[in-house]
């Protein structure tokens, strides 16, 4: 099945009310002073979530393509003046403006890449996200399983844990962790898989 030309796009769609932030950030061990980017922030609970209990010492990125999900999170920057958040409107696949080269720990994505599948643009994603990455950073990808299922994405555009690292490994990127018990409770089991790759 071919996608559309704009793959799929789920603008404005929460996963708070059924993931656990909590839960997903203790994957990623974090010290509390990493440069850390939410890729795909959405409304941004991760992103708030980690500024707030995780990461206090750290520098925290916020990046998504919809300028409405930017402009809310300026506006928690602003209100609670914060001083360690970067918001940043961005097509991931396109490139990430004001972000250097080998400058982040820690990237996670989060109901994000099958996205990039629907739209064609894997490798440029992966690419932009090996250029940011720091030598033994890690890039962290949660997305739904690749079952058909009602909920979530269209079963075209999802991806298995070997897809993706089939996907991570053509750019130079390891595996380190698969964990495919975690996310919401389903008829069929748990509803998605985290998978972290590393830049060596």
């Amino acid at each position: 099945m071919m996608m559309p030309p704009n793959g799929h796009r789920a603008h404005g769609f929460s996963s708070e009310h059924f993931l656990d932030s909590d839960e997903i950030i203790h994957e990623l061990d974090l010290n509390g002073n990493e440069t850390f980017m939410d890729a795909g922030c959405g409304d941004g609970h991760i992103a708030i979530k980690v500024l707030e209990d995780y990461n206090h010492e750290g520098l925290v990125y916020a990046v998504d393509v919809y300028d409405s999900s930017i402009e809310d999170m300026e506006t928690y920057k602003k209100e609670n003046n914060v001083e360690n958040l970067i918001n940043i409107e961005a097509d991931i696949a396109e490139g990430i403006p004001g972000v250097g080269d080998d400058s982040i720990d820690v990237v996670l994505m989060v109901n994000v890449f099958h996205g990039f599948k629907a739209s064609r643009k894997i490798d440029e994603a992966i690419g932009e996200l090996k250029r940011i990455i720091k030598k033994d950073g890690k890039i962290t990808i949660m997305d739904y399983k690749a079952w058909d299922v009602p909920k979530g994405p269209p079963t075209p555009v999802r991806s298995s844990p070997e897809e993706l690292e089939e996907f991570f490994n053509n750019h130079g990127l390891k595996k380190v962790y698969l964990n495919e018990e975690i996310g919401e409770d389903i008829p069929e089991g748990k509803s998605h898989y985290l998978i972290m790759f590393e830049k060596g």
